[in-house]
């Protein structure tokens, strides 16, 4: 277990924010610690849609149970969250 700060870009905000996660975080957990610096400060919740993350450029989502350390992110990499 390791902490990586990962810069993180909410779909409809206009800020990169620097997101510390653990090595060991699910997608889920990465998507959960992101919303509490976006969602209904620059983005509005749609508590109804499940927040979804992917490394910047990519087209599809990592798997929701896929950790941080699985998927090869590096520190300060850019992942982009959205609602799908």
């Amino acid at each position: 277990m390791s902490l990586i700060p990962l810069a993180s870009h909410f779909d409809g905000d206009f800020v990169i924010k620097l997101l510390p996660v653990d090595s060991e975080d699910t997608m889920d957990q990465v998507a959960d610690a992101a919303k509490v610096n976006a969602i209904g400060i620059h983005v509005p919740d749609q508590p109804d849609k499940t927040v979804r993350v992917r490394k910047q450029g990519n087209a599809d989502p990592f798997p929701r149970e896929m950790t941080v350390a699985a998927s090869g992110l590096e520190a300060t990499e850019c992942i982009e969250l959205y609602f799908e």
